[in-house]
């Protein structure tokens, strides 16, 4: 079993509301995560190309650009394939769920919303197996040295023999 990296989740928060972007990341500060802020697809983009992301939540309507269209662009940069999507709107629209599916989301939240009920979603989010394993790797450091073998440590006993290669 391995402990995941205690350094914390990095989310970015995609929302055209400057209201809404405070929120969400007061919430998300005070959970424990680190919050990037974006208010358009360029500062969504240049975001995606210069953060470690763990997840995004992004509003499905950005001020006239679509943010499912967005999430779609962002997951053709390097790195964010595999990064889960919290979608997120206010907006009635028919098969909203399935088009945010469609676009990559892993999950849907209508605003407004209980900030319990979004920290749980970022929680499961962040878990799901596939998700925690590419997060451990990239936080792990890799090994400069091979880790010796039993052969070639030094015996414990009274005994102690030199290391030789």
């Amino acid at each position: 079993m391995y402990n995941l990296p205690q350094d914390p989740a990095v989310i970015l928060v995609i929302d055209g509301d400057p209201l809404t972007l405070t929120g969400v990341a007061a919430v998300l500060d005070m959970a424990g995560y680190e919050c990037h802020c974006a208010r358009d697809a360029e500062a969504a983009t240049k975001a995606a190309r210069t953060l470690p992301i763990d997840l995004i939540i992004c509003d499905v309507n950005l001020e006239g650009e679509s943010g499912l269209d967005l999430v779609q662009e962002l997951r053709e940069v390097h790195g964010q394939e595999d990064v889960p999507v919290l979608f997120v709107s206010s907006a009635q629209m028919p098969d909203i769920i399935r088009r945010t599916h469609d676009a990559g989301g892993t999950y849907y939240l209508r605003k407004p919303f209980d900030p319990d009920v979004l920290i749980e979603l970022v929680g499961k989010a962040l878990w799901m197996p596939h998700l925690v394993k590419s997060r451990f790797e990239r936080h792990v450091p890799a090994r400069s040295t091979p880790r010796p073998s039993g052969l070639h440590r030094q015996r414990s006993d009274s005994r102690k023999s030199e290391i030789r290669d």
